[in-house]
């Protein structure tokens, strides 16, 4: 059993052809979205300058504009996490820096959340101001890296109305990879797996940066995980309307500072446990200067003999090992006061399970020496120290088999993954965290996880699928079922999908809300791959909003779909609906179901049902259809594509001047396209049904315009 391989790896180690029939270059269908953006953006800096170098209060016109996802709340109300934190853009307040806007994998602005971000030369400032009373601020933000890789460190001032100037010490120790999968820390090492089909040497053009003969490449090669956060408590309450300004000093390390966003709350004060084992009684060390494990053990021992929790009060606890939990309560004081921190440890030798490290974390026991249950752990941080990506290394936040547990109010930042749950395991609860940083996935219910939830969390720069149901078969492993991901945000997942779903049955993803993925994945995901059990029972995905998502596949050279359905290992033919979802300015394409080139001719996609959904603007099409199958559609309502309703190539073979993909049409399906040759504004599916071929693989992306309130259907 492979406890921790991530669910994405495969398809980054395969090599063969993808399923594409033409070479093009993606910068060149990239150029309009990305030209339109930065004309957005350059409105937003430009409307601001002029209060950037005072301090005075703001006019009404200088309003704080507070977003979600980059986007007016109203776009996306009821869908995501209610947290208690406000989100600030950079590009939308007062600065005299400059942005940056792109939609490029490999690219610093591209990984921004909205895809635009402020850059501050020393002696540079940008101003926020408060929308809310606040005493916290958390800063999304990246610097460069080392020369010889490894981060570096350096200063950002924080100023509110004049007031006490505090420091933050930024790093990107925990920033910048390179290369191929797994990755590399170092910006100037060739590929790591000469042998593996890299599109920039065997497919890409002259000016890839790859010698195809020597297959060198440019270094450094694939930069990416660009972003880090940090959270600052500001020691008393400012109201509504202060200015919060960050300012790089001039003699700041950095050459440039680059601020994504700044998200305020106000933080309650700290939680105080009466009832409880309190660890400090153990010996446990709030100051972070001595290991508190031993001291976790003891109180752990001693509580659960009384019948009693465990309480950590605030302050900074190194642990440098895992946790191990069962049968236990574990609370802190607020994710805020409460922080577990440690330093990834090297081992003497491996583990069994293939570690080569350890580091903080609580985990469960393992489910073959018969898991843990009752574990329920809240109202703390978890802070971690990895900075490679080793995937049999066991140095998650949480790890482990849990029954009847649940993980709650935890804020984990800098581990490999998040939450890893390896089961069997039945009746977890995941709601209210807030999940960033992470060098994998967000989280991942592996192994026969059922009748489970995750729901109200926040994820954010996860290295690999934020959020992931993964029913990996074999070794009579059950399957995933009855599981439920609701009301969740994900943001800017650097690799891979915002939420994916890997085999299982009676599945929900509901009310969610997922913008800007980056490259290989995009914003939701049904994959019947990865050695999962197939799709059985329902496959609900209802009420979602997916933003700015619908990326460019390198290896395939293609645009994906905001929401994208993959038949490699086999066939999907399960029940599958996809009912109130709502795709807004994709990049390519809003819906897609695609197969591989090497199983064109073996697997299909059968059934799937998308009805009420709205699709605000696709640089290309509502529909594209690369597989055999076929799905339906009904109520489906678009506007601004860019090319055409539908692109539909079945598989490649064209039987009798249609395709292998019918498209049935059952009503309601209104809007038209950008497209001058498809005049139509009434019904957008009808011209293709049933399976007409509208096979273009690479059709002209044409960005569309910003999303906006959806008052009656098109047409």
């Amino acid at each position: 059993m492979t406890r921790t391989a991530s669910p994405t790896a495969p398809a980054r180690r395969r090599r063969s052809a993808p399923p594409t029939r033409t070479p093009s270059r993606a910068s060149r269908a990239l150029a309009a979205t990305s030209a339109v953006a930065a004309t957005l953006a350059l409105v937003a800096t430009t409307g601001g300058a002029a209060a950037a170098n005072g301090w005075g209060r703001p006019s009404p016109a200088d309003d704080p504009v507070v977003t979600r996802a980059a986007l007016d709340p109203s776009l996306v109300e009821g869908r995501g996490a209610d947290v208690a934190f406000v989100e600030q853009e950079a590009e939308n307040v007062a600065t005299n820096g400059t942005v940056i806007t792109s939609r490029e994998a490999y690219d610093l602005a591209a990984e921004a959340s909205g895809r635009s971000a402020v850059q501050l030369e020393r002696g540079q400032h940008i101003d926020f101001t408060l929308p809310e009373a606040a005493n916290a601020i958390t800063v999304r933000y990246s610097i460069p890296d080392a020369p010889g890789g490894g981060g570096i460190t350096s200063e950002l001032k924080v100023k509110v109305d004049r007031g006490h100037t505090k420091t933050m010490d930024l790093t990107s120790e925990y920033s910048w990879l390179y290369n191929q999968y797994q990755f590399s820390n170092d910006p100037e090492a060739q590929l790591l797996h000469p042998d593996w089909w890299v599109v920039e040497c065997d497919g890409g053009d002259a000016d890839t940066g790859c010698d195809p003969a020597t297959r060198e490449v440019t270094t450094p090669f694939r930069p990416m995980h660009f972003y880090d956060e940090q959270r600052l408590h500001l020691g008393r309450t400012y109201a509504a309307g202060s200015t919060v300004r960050l300012e790089v000093p001039k003699n700041a390390k950095a050459d440039v500072t680059t601020i994504d966003l700044l998200d305020s709350e106000k933080v309650a004060k700290p939680h105080v446990e009466w009832k409880a084992a309190n660890v400090l009684l153990f010996g446990a060390d709030p100051r972070g200067k001595k290991d508190s494990a031993p001291a976790l053990d003891k109180a752990i021992a001693w509580a659960k003999k009384k019948g009693l929790p465990v309480y950590v009060p605030p302050g900074e606890y190194r642990v440098d090992r895992h946790i191990i939990v069962d049968d236990v309560t574990i609370i802190g004081a607020g994710n805020w006061w409460t922080t577990f921190k440690g330093s990834e440890v090297a081992l003497d030798e491996p583990s069994d399970d293939g570690s080569v490290h350890t580091g903080v974390g609580f985990y469960g026991k393992w489910a073959e020496d018969g898991g843990s249950s009752d574990v329920h752990l809240s109202g703390f941080a978890i802070q971690g120290d990895v900075r490679e990506r080793i995937d049999t290394d066991q140095v998650n936040g949480i790890g482990g088999a849990f029954d009847d547990s649940s993980f709650t109010d935890l804020y984990i930042q800098h581990t490999k993954v998040g939450l890893w749950l390896d089961g069997p395991m039945d009746n977890v609860t995941i709601k209210d965290n807030i999940v960033v940083d992470q060098i994998a996935d967000g989280m991942n219910f592996h192994l026969g996880v059922t009748n489970s939830e995750a729901s109200n969390n926040f994820f954010r720069n996860t290295g690999d699928d934020a959020m992931a149901m993964w029913s990996e078969a074999g070794d009579d492993n059950p399957a995933n079922a009855n599981n439920t991901f609701s009301h969740n945000t994900v943001q800017t997942p650097t690799l891979a999908n915002g939420i994916a779903i890997y085999g299982g049955e009676n599945t929900t993803v509901a009310n969610n809300l997922v913008a800007d993925p980056i490259r290989e994945g995009s914003g939701l995901h049904a994959g019947a791959r990865f050695g999962a059990t197939p799709f059985e029972g329902t496959l609900d995905f209802t009420d979602n909003s997916v933003v700015r998502a619908g990326t460019f596949e390198l290896n395939w050279r293609i645009g994906l779909g905001a929401i994208w359905f993959y038949a490699l290992d086999q066939s999907i033919d399960a029940d599958i609906s996809v009912t109130g979802d709502h795709y807004l300015d994709s990049t390519y394409n809003a819906m897609m179901l695609v197969s591989e080139w090497t199983v064109k001719d073996e697997v299909r996609i059968d059934g799937v049902k998308f009805k009420d959904v709205r699709v605000d603007g696709a640089g290309t099409s509502a529909v594209s259809a690369r597989v055999a199958g076929g799905a339906s559609f009904e109520n489906v309502d678009v506007r601004n594509l860019g090319w055409a309703g539908v692109n539909n190539c079945g598989s490649f073979n064209f039987p009798n001047g249609g395709t292998e993909f019918v498209l049935t049409d059952l009503g309601g399906n209104d809007g038209t396209s950008l497209s001058p040759w498809e005049p139509d504004p009434v019904n957008w599916l009808g011209r293709f049904v049933p399976n007409a071929p509208s096979c273009n693989d690479r059709p002209t992306v044409v960005a569309p315009p910003a999303p906006s309130e959806w008052e009656q259907p098109v047409g």
